[in-house]
């Protein structure tokens, strides 16, 4: 079994990959604005650096947006053979929706292409709209995705201004909690299974308060087990190990 380090590992704990002979998972808690790749490359570059290792393995369990922060999985060692598994975990994430306006990638990353009404949206209406989102479902991914549409990346597509003939995937969404509405913003909790793309639910959200809507933050508050209280950021990281 892999170990796992977190907030709770002692500082000073020595990381080398040979004292964990089935590797071990780091949790981190991705900044706003790296990829998920940024993140592999910067743990992997402080670990060759210290340990002036010229091979190992590092990967990541499950992609974050850019411009998601929260629980990513980094996997070092023979942890990479399990990455697939811990991407199948239930995640769970705080979204902040905002009505009123949509954007080409349903997110911050564009600017608004179009602007609805909102002030007829009440806490009311969102849930009955949540309660009929929740359950097992064909969600249609964004067109500025990293899925792959005959080889080639959706979101590579997309800027070159050619279609992208996308099909829903199977997805469920086990269910979501208001926790804050000030108009047109509300900050909802969602739990879900792994393929969900929660700038594709934000879209879906505004459609069935009959608005509009984009993601205007999110964080992945849980994957698996592992638990954003428990993940370390890079400044954490750099200061314990």
């Amino acid at each position: 079994m892999f170990s796992v380090i977190d907030r709770n590992t002692p500082a000073g704990t020595s990381l080398l990959p040979e004292l964990y002979p089935e590797g071990y998972v780091m949790v981190l808690d991705k900044p706003y604005g790296w990829t998920s790749a940024d993140a592999v490359r910067k743990i992997k570059f402080s670990l060759k650096k210290i340990y002036r290792l010229n091979n190992i393995k590092v990967g990541h369990a499950g992609t974050l947006d850019p411009l998601a922060t929260g629980v990513l999985l980094i996997c070092v060692g023979k942890a990479t053979k399990v990455s697939e598994a811990l991407q199948s975990g239930r995640k769970e994430y705080l979204a902040e929706v905002t009505f009123g306006a949509t954007t080409p990638s349903f997110d911050k990353e564009h600017e608004v292409d179009a602007v609805y009404p909102w002030v007829h949206i009440t806490v009311g209406k969102i849930s009955e709209a949540l309660a009929g989102m929740e359950g097992e479902q064909m969600q249609l991914p964004p067109v500025y995705s990293a899925k792959y549409v005959d080889g080639t990346r959706a979101y590579e597509m997309a800027r070159n201004g050619e279609d992208v003939p996308l099909k829903a995937a199977r997805i469920n969404i086990y269910g979501t909690r208001i926790v804050e509405y000030v108009p047109p913003v509300l900050k909802v909790a969602v739990q879900c299974s792994k393929g969900t793309y929660i700038r594709a639910f934000a879209r879906d959200l505004g459609l069935a308060v009959g608005s509009g809507a984009h993601l205007s933050g999110l964080v992945r508050t849980a994957s698996g087990e592992f638990r954003i209280e428990n993940a370390l950021t890079i400044e954490e990281f750099n200061q314990k190990f």
